[in-house]
């Protein structure tokens, strides 16, 4: 029995590490919605991860700011918990950012978590807590470092090279980090950032992007270890130059592209880092985000700031708490679904899945929606997902939606048209 039980697990073990690059990215684009997470010892100063440094906060105070980092309220569980419960299928936490600062015990370096009074793992507990709550678990890291010593920039506020800086001694630091990222916490997906510095070069990201598929075949990365990609302009890219498996637009949602997959990066509040009194956005304006996202068949990576104690926010999680709970009635909507075949608008979005075409009303304060019809397209069926039956008429080379009266000014909500074939084969309508 025990020699049939090793056999089984080999065999299980295989086939896990044969899964195709093709099929994790696909897998991970029907996820749809997942937690950002940026924190450090910067959280005790309110002030942007990263940027701050050598601006608000002089670069001696901030690289000592590790030194009185303790978050003792800090519960990956409950962290790991409110993603859940947003209906966040993936977590991604920032494990060293642009400052150098590392939340895990690297053995490369003593600018890490360990070295605070705080001490313990925060990646480890992270990656424990997603595993408990069924999130997969990302990394986030940053491939520049204003504080290493062979990374040859020191600020982001001043770009002199500095000659003693060695960048081939700093790339190997890199590897070693990141195979101790893969090898102590088996990340599922890992999000580069910092590749716009001159120091940086399209080759380099290349030779990490091979080092990494061979540490682990089934990894995922953006593309941000090269230079082309989306980023806040939401230019189109050049595919065969991209450098990673999907697009990051950044505070801007992606355009239609049922082609290269994509995530868009954006804040819950203003600033990426925990800012005290930082506006928030709006459950609408999430809700809008979420949906828009979806219709353009990317994902959302929603950013929190955790504060200096460890908690996150309560108004934050409350914010998330809601995002959850419409996803439990309109999450159809949403996961597992191709975008189109319409562009989103400030009106609409749509998704789809089999039979089935989701028209996510955004304006909720208009009375009808007009969309372009679809050739050879019947509505067989249509209803508030949840809820009552909705009138959709065809007519002159349109469907007329009667929008219900009790939804007006509402949140967004979701319409399910059932259809006489497939939503899915649908051609996008430009």
């Amino acid at each position: 029995m025990k020699k049939l039980i090793k056999i089984f697990l080999t065999v299980c073990l295989l086939a896990i590490g044969n899964v195709s690059p093709a099929q994790t990215i696909s897998d991970f684009m029907k996820d749809r919605f997942g937690m950002f997470i940026h924190w450090g010892p910067v959280s005790l100063r309110g002030t942007e991860i990263g940027w701050s440094r050598d601006k608000e906060v002089p670069i001696s105070d901030y690289d000592s700011l590790y030194k009185e980092f303790d978050p003792v309220l800090f519960n990956a569980d409950t962290w790991a918990r409110t993603a859940r419960d947003a209906g966040m299928k993936y977590l991604t936490i920032t494990a060293r950012h642009h400052d150098g600062f590392c939340l895990w015990p690297s053995a490369y370096t003593d600018y890490n978590i360990s070295h605070t009074p705080f001490k313990k793992d925060v990646v480890k507990a992270l990656h424990d807590a997603c595993k408990k709550y069924g999130i997969k678990f990302c990394i986030y890291y940053s491939v520049l470092d204003w504080h290493h010593p062979d990374y040859p920039i020191h600020s982001a506020h001043n770009g002199k090279i500095d000659p003693a800086a060695n960048m081939n001694r700093y790339v190997t630091y890199m590897k070693n980090q990141l195979k101790e990222l893969i090898t102590n916490y088996d990340p599922y997906m890992l999000w580069f950032d910092g590749q716009w510095e001159q120091p940086w070069t399209d080759s380099l990201g290349r030779e990490i992007y091979t080092y990494l598929k061979k540490l682990k075949p089934a990894i995922i990365t953006n593309n941000r270890l090269g230079k082309e990609f989306a980023a806040t302009s939401n230019k189109a890219i050049d595919v065969s130059k991209m450098i990673g498996d999907y697009d990051t637009p950044e505070q801007v949602v992606g355009k239609l592209n049922m082609e290269t997959p994509w995530e868009s990066c954006f804040t819950i509040c203003h600033q990426w880092a925990w800012k005290p009194n930082d506006k928030m956005k709006s459950l609408r304006e999430c809700l809008t985000i979420l949906s828009k996202t979806a219709g353009g068949n990317g994902n959302l990576l929603l950013n929190v700031g955790p504060m200096p104690d460890g908690r996150i926010e309560a108004r934050q999680i409350k914010q998330l708490e809601a995002i959850g709970s419409w996803l439990k009635i309109n999450g159809d909507a949403i996961y597992g679904t191709k975008g189109g075949p319409y562009q989103p608008n400030n009106d609409y979005a749509t998704t789809r899945k089999g039979n089935k075409l989701y028209l996510h009303v955004l304006n909720t304060d208009t009375a009808t929606l007009a969309l372009p019809a679809l050739p050879g397209v019947q509505v067989k069926k249509s209803y508030i997902q949840g809820g009552d039956p909705v009138a959709v008429n065809a007519a002159a080379n349109e469907f007329h939606i009667s929008l219900p009266v009790s939804r007006k000014g509402q949140l967004p909500y979701v319409i399910v048209m059932e259809l006489n074939q497939s939503a899915e084969n649908l051609p996008l309508i430009k």
